[in-house]
């Protein structure tokens, strides 16, 4: 009897709905090599959810994903929403989809693919060998901690006030999720935090140390965000595993990204306690080039198979679409941000029609 799932699929904005044209009918052809049965529902979110209700995030949306096995996002934002007030932004919504989810694990792998080695902007003796994995707290620090907003001074002056705060159960389940994922790879975890300088990072640390001897097969190590920004560039290779909090996750996974040469080439995938997850690329909604079949649908794609084996413990087939893409990028096949000398020049669906027509000839 086949499997059968459940996927809330959330298109979004910009180039958000060609991308997912391609995952979706990636997602068939796997459903049919491995008698996967999926139910696919769609839901608005972000920009295009604010047109359609004037809410980032519907209520329905929310409930919908919530009712699901696993949830696939594309992109929200863009620049048509930007004189909204923040709060009812695209990027609002975001931010309530992993509350609302409860989803306080963010995996974000940045691994060089061969293929692409010479697009990055580093030499290649630096970034050659390249596979980090950043697990991001995502619920908790600055981005939700009160009291937060502007404020009049007595003075009449502005102040802007955010806060960082993070409890003790909050830096633990992030902590575990952590080691048993540098348990997984290289049993190798790097903490990240400010501790020299702030209260909040002295207790993560704590905490991340006194977790460690329930891993005693994983070497761990900590580093300040700063220095941590410079390794990444100077010697990448030495990380394995890094795990830190919400502001600095947003920032360092960025920055990992980039080594790879292609933002548009990343997957990520956002898991709670449920086991319930959101799994979306880690580039934007790029609303310039949106409509135009100019998009790299390839993100999206490896994020359904981050989805398959992170959120529906199917790692075959998972394995199945990433030696998939792999292949279409060995035949020198392309979309125009990873275009490079030699290589043919493909649109979005010309490269999802090329990936399936790969998918079909090769035995799992």
């Amino acid at each position: 009897m086949a499997q059968q799932y459940r996927i809330t699929l959330l298109p979004g904005d910009g180039i958000g709905p060609e991308i997912m044209n391609v995952a979706v009918d990636v997602l068939k052809v796997v459903g049919k090599k491995f008698d996967i049965d999926f139910t696919f529902q769609e839901a608005p979110v972000g920009g295009a959810a604010i047109d359609l209700t004037g809410e980032p995030l519907p209520a329905d949306s929310l409930e919908m994903c919530r009712n699901s096995d696993a949830v696939l996002l594309a992109a929200i934002g863009g620049y048509k929403w930007d004189h909204l007030p923040p709060n009812q932004r695209p990027e609002a919504g975001l931010l309530g989809l992993r509350a609302g989810l409860e989803l306080f694990a963010n995996l974000r792998p940045a691994k060089i693919i061969p293929q692409l080695i010479d697009a990055s902007t580093l030499k290649r003796e630096v970034v050659e060998g390249v596979d980090i994995l950043v697990v991001r707290e995502l619920t908790g620090g600055i981005y939700f901690g009160k009291p937060r907003g502007i404020f009049a001074s007595e003075t009449g002056e502005k102040r802007g006030v955010n806060t960082m705060v993070y409890s003790e159960s909050e830096i633990d389940r992030i902590a575990h999720v952590a080691f048993e994922a540098a348990r997984k790879r290289g049993s190798k975890l790097c903490s990240v935090d400010k501790a020299n300088v702030l209260d909040v990072s002295q207790l993560w640390r704590s905490r991340i140390t006194e977790l460690a001897k329930e891993y005693p097969d994983v070497e761990l190590s900590h580093l300040y965000v700063d220095n941590a920004a410079m390794q990444l560039v100077r010697a990448p290779k030495q990380f394995d595993t890094i795990v830190t909090g919400n502001l600095f996750g947003d920032i360092l996974s960025d920055a990992a990204a980039m080594l790879t040469g292609s933002i548009g080439m990343l997957p990520s995938a956002s898991l709670g306690s449920s086991g319930l997850g959101v799994f979306e690329p880690v580039h934007g909604s790029a609303p310039d080039i949106a409509g135009e079949d100019k998009a790299n649908p390839l993100a999206q794609v490896l994020s359904a198979a981050m989805m398959l084996r992170y959120g529906l413990n199917q790692p075959a087939a998972a394995d199945y679409i990433e030696n998939g893409v792999s292949q279409v990028l060995q035949n020198g096949l392309r979309t125009g941000d990873i275009m490079s000398s030699g290589m043919s020049l493909l649109g979005c669906r010309a490269m999802g029609d090329a990936l399936i027509k790969t998918l079909e000839e090769v035995k799992q």
